[in-house]
């Protein structure tokens, strides 16, 4: 494509942006995310059922490990991630592309001091986490099997998320999803065929999973850094200076929301090592529950990405009040999906449990999890999207008391049940439940007193430029 062509595409693309019907536009840019996403989720869906076939143990082990790996997923996408995608979707609102472009760079500097530095200390901390987190025997052998094979190519999760946010910030989803989708499809294919030895691949067990994973972030990585080098984004990174101002503005952001995403994930860390205070099977229970959670990712995360980048360029567009639309309306979209998936999870849960175990045990504990959490998941949808608006806008301050609520009550209030007065796993649970609630309720707060942007809108936005 020409330099003149491409510059047409994409001015046309951010003028949709901000001018567009919010419900088409909104859509249109979540549903490659969406699509992609779910078939990344697939890949742990398929990981957790050959891993059970391998035994208790193994699918234990594996459920101590899934937090520690999601929460390096949230903070490289959420955290980090969404520092860079906000960075640049206001810099393409406002018309800079030489500045959007440049952030890519100082992007990745960024994750690659993360993905170093988080693979040095799973690869030391992981023995201690993991017994702390009620690991013992063949179940902790497994889990540090499992962990220190995907931290040793942790760089490559990060690599790939920072790249994926750079392309999400300049709302180039498609390009994004074309990467995501093949190696997601690769890895699902590897996946059972390292786990179980199929064909010529040998037999490794948990140890197969990991590498998978693996494989997954490293085709990605590819993927990205291919499309921008041969795209306009690769000349600017390689003519582009860099100045401190920019790694200001990504982690002015993404510094505060990668300790929301910590927050979060500590959470799941934390009530996780309690629910592995009930013994093996509630663990193993808890885990395959859980699990519909993370499949809530896709169609979550997808709207989300979607709304920073369309709150973010219209709000260095000026466009304050459209931007809060674009908020609520995403926000509605969100938990009636998620609504939906829960209140069908409550009412049939063995449908979903019975992918994994047929453990009576097992299955009673999972069943427990979905009948407290499930019903809420509507909330889970209405807090995070407007999470996602706080971000784009390049104000995390009421996401960071919103996640703050919910790491107190769930995880706090969680452990003040099971640890100090000894109550049920339900009663656990019921907490996990609460936080959700609070979530959604302290951010929808801070969207209607305006924490989006200067109100009133004035009117006017700045003409777009190609970028």
């Amino acid at each position: 494509m020409s330099d003149r062509r491409r510059s047409g595409a994409a001015s046309a693309r951010v003028e949709r942006f901000l001018v567009g019907p919010i419900v088409p536009t909104l859509l249109t840019l979540a549903a490659p995310m969406v699509l992609v996403l779910t078939v990344q989720a697939s890949l742990n869906l398929v990981e957790t059922h050959f891993i059970g076939t391998l035994g208790t143990d193994s699918l234990a082990g594996a459920a101590l490990v899934f937090p520690i790996i999601m929460l390096m997923q949230m903070v490289a996408s959420g955290g980090l991630g969404g520092g860079i995608a906000s960075a640049i979707a206001r810099a393409v609102g406002a018309g800079l592309p030489d500045r959007a472009a440049a952030l890519i760079g100082h992007g990745l500097i960024l994750a690659t001091l993360c993905g170093l530095v988080s693979s040095l200390l799973g690869l030391i901390l992981g023995p201690m986490l993991y017994r702390l987190l009620g690991g013992t025997g063949a179940t902790l052998e497994a889990a540090l099997r499992y962990s220190d094979t995907i931290f040793t190519g942790m760089l490559l999760l990060w690599w790939s998320n920072a790249l994926a946010s750079s392309l999400r910030g300049s709302g180039e989803m498609f390009a994004a999803a074309v990467v995501i989708l093949t190696a997601a499809t690769v890895a699902i294919a590897l996946s059972p065929c390292l786990i179980q030895g199929w064909g010529p691949f040998p037999r490794l067990g948990v140890v197969g999973a990991g590498l998978a994973i693996l494989t997954y972030y490293g085709l990605c990585t590819l993927g990205f850094l291919a499309y921008l080098l041969l795209g306009r984004g690769g000349a600017y990174l390689r003519r582009a200076g860099f100045d401190r101002r920019l790694f200001s503005d990504i982690l002015s952001v993404g510094g505060l929301s990668t300790v929301m995403t910590l927050q979060s994930s500590l959470a799941v860390i934390i009530v996780t090592g309690l629910a592995g205070g009930y013994g093996n099977l509630v663990l193993a229970g808890y885990g395959i529950g859980a699990r519909l959670d993370a499949l809530l990712v896709p169609p979550i995360f997808g709207l989300g990405a979607a709304t920073v980048t369309m709150v973010g360029i219209n709000v260095g567009a000026g466009q304050v009040l459209r931007a809060e639309r674009i908020a609520w309306t995403g926000a509605l979209i969100a938990f009636a999906v998620l609504e939906t998936i829960g209140l069908l999870a409550t009412e049939f849960p063995y449908v979903w449990l019975g992918l994994f175990s047929d453990d009576g045990a097992v299955l009673k504990a999972g069943a427990r999890y979905l009948h407290a959490v499930a019903p809420f998941y509507g909330f889970l949808g209405i807090g995070t999207i407007l999470h996602f608006a706080g971000i784009g806008a390049g104000r995390p301050r009421g996401p960071l008391y919103g996640i703050s609520a919910r790491f107190l009550i769930a995880a706090g209030g969680g452990a003040l049940v099971a640890d100090v007065l000894h109550g049920s796993p339900h009663k656990l649970f019921v907490m996990v439940a609460a936080g959700l609630v609070a979530f959604a309720m302290i951010n929808a707060g801070f969207v209607l007193n305006g924490s989006l942007g200067r109100r009133p809108d004035p009117g006017r936005r700045r003409s777009v430029r190609a970028t």
